[in-house]
């Protein structure tokens, strides 16, 4: 499965990123971010990555993020894995709608102290 993050603001909230890439066994990772989170490295770890105006209005940007995960993503209708642990509404509704229209399924996904789950 891919994994599907956002990193943005949010106390701890790239900490949380940052398990899920260790702790999961993925066949790609895509994160996503305003152009501060493109300083996010993990030794070890590589993943694409998604840099996006966080001023742009909500459909700007869902567009934008649909246009960059179609050439990310592909279009194999598979689900995905999305942390949504960092970020705000306006970024959350963008990026869940610009997964659907790749079109891909979504199923949410944290690292918690028994490991990563899945809702």
């Amino acid at each position: 499965m891919e994994l599907v993050a956002l990193l943005s603001r949010g106390e701890g909230s790239w900490g949380q990123v940052s398990g899920l890439i260790k702790k999961g066994e993925w066949e790609k990772i895509v994160l996503l971010g305003p152009a501060f989170a493109s300083d996010f490295k993990i030794d070890g770890f590589s993943f694409d990555f998604i840099e996006y105006n966080d001023n742009l209005p909500l459909v700007d940007l869902k567009d934008f993020l649909a246009k960059k995960l179609k050439d990310k993503l592909g279009e194999d209708f598979s689900d995905v894995a999305l942390s949504l642990a960092s970020g705000g509404g306006k970024e959350h509704m963008a990026l869940i709608s610009a997964i659907q229209s790749v079109p891909r399924g979504i199923r949410f996904c944290a690292l918690t102290k028994d490991g990563i789950v899945y809702m």
